[in-house]
């Protein structure tokens, strides 16, 4: 029972070190930040914080690597539910608005501090990126199988970095009518034909 409570308590203030961090991160960028100033964010001594993690980088990459797995498991557990269409695809869509709205500074940090991961977890963030975007495309060409491919994933792409643009655009307590017009462009521009192209 000890040991639990320990493993649990050990669990709680690595998560708690881990939003703190991606608070500073976001805000003052990742050389803006020192273990000091991680330590006092958490409300412990910046080298309390090598009991948990060897270093900044170390955090940086717990960070982001988790990012992307929990986006690439959580497009798995949608596309295991449904097969590919449209529905699959909105849902898809507000998957990504709630992780984007839930981890705003983690958002913000993918934006600005991918190259400072070290070369074997940037990778990983990468091929991690890379099997997300195929996912959505191949969902993308089930509704619309006459678009081409290397459209379908610019379209992707173009989606992509509007969602992530979310968390700067929800400016009321819930983002419930910024996020509803974000999952309507989304949508939108995966599915539809421009204006110029024949229907």
């Amino acid at each position: 029972m000890t040991e639990t409570w320990r493993a649990t308590e050990k669990a709680s203030r690595r998560a708690l070190y881990l939003t703190a961090a991606a608070r500073l991160f976001a805000e003052h960028g990742y050389t803006g930040v020192s273990i000091d100033d991680l330590g006092m964010a958490a409300g412990v001594s910046g080298p309390a914080l090598y009991r948990h993690f060897p270093g900044k980088e170390a955090i940086l990459t717990e960070l982001l690597v988790t990012a992307s797995e929990r986006l690439m498991t959580g497009c798995e557990v949608i596309l295991a539910q449904s097969p590919p269409g449209i529905e699959t695809l909105r849902n898809l869509v507000d998957f990504h608005i709630d992780f984007a709205l839930a981890e705003r500074d983690v958002i913000r940090i993918q934006d600005h501090e991918l190259a400072r991961l070290p070369a074997d977890a940037n990778h990983r963030v990468r091929a991690l990126q890379r099997r997300y975007v195929q996912a959505w495309s191949e969902v993308v060409a089930a509704v619309r199988p006459e678009f081409a491919a290397a459209d379908i994933d610019v379209r992707v792409l173009g989606v992509f970095g509007l969602l992530n643009s979310t968390p700067y655009s929800a400016r009321d307590e819930s983002g419930v009518r910024v996020r509803a017009l974000f999952a309507e462009m989304a949508v939108a521009s995966l599915v539809r034909w421009p204006e110029s192209s024949p229907p």
